[in-house]
């Protein structure tokens, strides 16, 4: 049994969707959602978080992205909610900052057990590689909710939409890798309370 692999599945009469994510992985990804673009970021997300990633879903991509776009966020979430199990012994916090040309993102993380999403990205355009702008704060308050973490991303410049939102993918993936690294240091779990 691979105890560093964790597995989330979901599935409606919209969508059909497994989930799997070594933590830590070698950045490993097969994505296959039906969205390219999501692809494409997820793929970004588990190459510099160096996790194994392993998506598949199908959806009703005839009618739109957003059903699939969702629950693929809710999916992984899931997934990294048991990854934490009782979020003893791990860093807890972790935050990047990535540059992508003229682009930058921040994103930071609190594996904290209380839902939050800040999202701050000034996007130019609708959409991005055919996905709505909008899906991608949906995306992350799906995986934020069913984490319960709580997860800032701005990105304070940028004028490239493709450029500013693969930078938060990359960012996402490297602080959720810093707040997921174990910390000798810590027993049980860090907090002042004693519980999260």
């Amino acid at each position: 049994m691979d105890e560093n692999l964790f597995q989330s599945a979901r599935k409606t009469r919209e969508t059909d969707v497994a989930v799997s994510i070594r933590v830590p992985g070698q950045g490993k990804a097969e994505v296959s959602t039906q969205v390219g673009f999501l692809d494409h970021m997820l793929t970004l997300f588990a190459v510099h978080g160096m996790f194994d990633l392993s998506v598949a879903a199908t959806g009703d991509t005839h009618v739109d992205f957003h059903h699939t776009v969702e629950d693929v966020g809710i999916t992984l979430g899931d997934a990294l909610f048991a990854a934490v199990k009782d979020r003893t012994g791990f860093a807890r916090y972790g935050n990047a900052v990535v540059p992508m040309d003229e682009a930058l993102a921040e994103a930071a993380v609190d594996l904290s057990r209380r839902p939050y999403l800040v999202f701050e990205v000034p996007f130019v355009n609708q959409a991005v590689g055919g996905v709505e702008t909008q899906l991608f704060r949906e995306f992350f308050r799906a995986v934020v909710v069913r984490a319960q973490m709580t997860l800032h991303l701005r990105v304070p410049y940028g004028k490239n939409d493709h450029h500013m939102i693969e930078a938060v993918f990359k960012a996402f993936g490297r602080a959720l890798a810093a707040a997921l690294a174990p910390d000798p240091r810590v027993t049980g779990v860090l907090s002042s309370k004693g519980v999260l």
